[in-house]
């Protein structure tokens, strides 16, 4: 199983490799990249504070046969320790493993902006239909390995995790985990789409930008994008691979970080 791709403290100031310290009353916070990384599907990126733990992104690998599997890979983190989760809009590779998380026990809140916990809605129950079919006609024509195919998950589990979607307007600070801000501003990708400024006061202070998506056309449904308000730390997509670098404009371009493949993927 190819292993997470983990941003250390040399390729983000104030940002530690998962595990190298985040319990300490000094602990800088760890990213690890469990998706979008290595390839523009599948986006999640773990972060663990001193005091929590918040999955930023929660996207299905979509595309070829190796890069679907993963999502049949257990989750690597306790899915029921995770604090929170931010997503950033509705496209399926940033919102579509959220049901199959919510199966393996995650129960805490997910942030987003109004318009997309609406769309993410519909969006999750439109996978999962999809997803009931697929079984269903491999089951029919005998083409799946696995006897009965089964869907990654149901209806139920939709239900299950719309139920933990809670709305915040764009511009408004939240406190969504201990010594942990939220706030998502207008990112112009599709309607209700954000980009994420998180930001960290426990042991090592720092702020985190992830910009979800940026760049698409300029349409009448989506807000213009939200200038950042100072320097941060960014990991963002702009539709070609995920970028990491210090920034004070979400949606800059630079070199990806050396891809290291995800865990947690697709059939």
């Amino acid at each position: 199983m190819p292993l997470p791709v983990v941003m250390s403290a040399g390729q983000a100031a104030g940002m530690d490799a998962a595990g190298a310290g985040a319990t300490g009353q000094d602990a800088r916070p760890a990213l690890t990249f469990l998706g979008g990384a290595g390839t523009v599907t599948g986006s999640k990126f773990l972060i663990e504070t001193r005091d929590a733990r918040i999955l930023l992104e929660c996207g299905l690998f979509q595309g070829g046969r190796e890069l679907r599997r993963r999502n049949w890979e257990p989750f690597p983190a306790a899915a029921e320790k995770i604090d929170a989760v931010i997503l950033t809009h509705a496209h399926l590779d940033h919102c579509g493993y959220l049901p199959a998380l919510a199966r393996q026990g995650f129960a805490g809140p997910v942030f987003a902006t109004p318009y997309t916990a609406e769309l993410a809605e519909i969006v999750l129950r439109d996978s999962a239909r999809l997803l009931a079919e697929e079984a269903e006609h491999a089951n029919s024509c005998g083409w799946s390995k696995h006897h009965p195919a089964l869907p990654l998950y149901t209806e139920d589990d939709v239900d299950r995790a719309v139920r933990l979607i809670t709305p915040i307007d764009p511009g408004q600070a939240t406190v969504i985990a201990p010594h942990a801000t939220l706030t998502l501003h207008h990112a112009g990708h599709i309607l209700g789409s954000a980009w994420a400024r998180l930001e960290i006061t426990g042991g090592r202070s720092c702020t985190l930008a992830c910009s979800g998506t940026s760049g698409a056309p300029r349409t009448g449904c989506c807000a213009r994008p939200t200038r950042s308000p100072g320097p941060m730390y960014c990991s963002w997509n702009r539709r070609t691979g995920t970028a990491s670098t210090p920034t004070s404009r979400p949606g800059r371009h630079s070199p990806a970080p050396s891809p290291g493949p995800s865990t947690g993927a697709a059939q």
